[in-house]
């Protein structure tokens, strides 16, 4: 078995044990208790309403997607997918070790496995050159919108996961309230979102960042100052996603 032989198997095995894992963490549970049992314990702001989660299930489809069109024989020498490598895989184990963490209430090292994730899907967000090549339309869906979502929303949740863990740890905030934090991390996410659209023109990151946003303003309708704040930046990151697409098309294009 060749070298591209072995990617194409590692990252079906990859992908089968991450459904595998997430699925029983819910239905077991895991250590007793669901993964949204155990983030409603923490009393922060950026998290979004339960439904918003739901973009789980689409993203293990798209990357169901991903796993079945990298196995085809005629992917097997793809030079994009050999760019990526083991990255795949890699990220699939950073999912896995955090469901684990998570699970049995190691919270601190939750923020490792979810650096980890989070670079490794950069990692392949940068390698595939996003939005920066002209690509087929079964790869731009096969490929790269499934990374684009994956990357959006792990961002957000690497937020969530940081404010999780600094109340779980009781720290402070330098005085400066949670709920002024919260507004701070969405406009902070805001920014990444606009230097996303001005560099890569990625509509399909936008779009989750707009997803999660509305999300928080949902779930947070109790507290005026994060509500108003998380529907305000809702309608900025809106209003970028036509300069999105526009730009999208411009750079791949050029």
């Amino acid at each position: 078995m060749n070298r591209d032989m072995v990617r194409q198997v590692t990252n079906v095995l990859a992908y089968i044990a991450v459904i595998v894992v997430n699925g029983l963490a819910n239905a077991l549970p895991l250590n007793g208790q669901t993964t949204g049992e155990i983030s409603d314990r923490f009393q922060v702001y950026f998290v979004p309403a339960a439904y918003v989660f739901s973009i789980w299930g689409l993203i293990y489809l798209l990357l169901l997607g991903f796993t079945i069109y990298q196995t085809l024989p005629a992917q097997r020498e793809n030079s994009r997918l050999r760019r990526i490598g083991s990255l795949f895989a890699l990220s699939s184990l950073f999912n896995i070790i955090w469901i684990f963490l998570w699970h049995y209430n190691v919270f601190v090292l939750t923020l490792v496995a979810m650096g980890g994730l989070l670079a490794t899907l950069i990692a392949i967000y940068l390698r595939l050159d996003i939005n920066r090549v002209p690509v087929s339309r079964r790869e731009n869906w096969l490929i790269e919108i499934p990374f684009s979502i994956y990357l959006g929303w792990i961002t957000v949740a690497t937020v969530a996961n940081v404010t999780a863990v600094l109340d779980y740890v009781n720290w402070g905030g330098w005085g400066i309230s949670a709920e002024a934090w919260t507004v701070i991390m969405l406009v902070v996410g805001a920014a990444i979102t606009l230097a996303v659209v001005l560099t890569r023109g990625d509509v399909a990151y936008t779009l989750v960042i707009l997803w999660a946003y509305a999300g928080i303003a949902v779930r947070q309708a109790g507290v005026p100052a994060v509500a108003t704040a998380a529907w305000v930046m809702a309608a900025l990151v809106a209003l970028l996603v036509p300069l999105a697409w526009w730009r999208g098309r411009g750079l791949a294009r050029a």
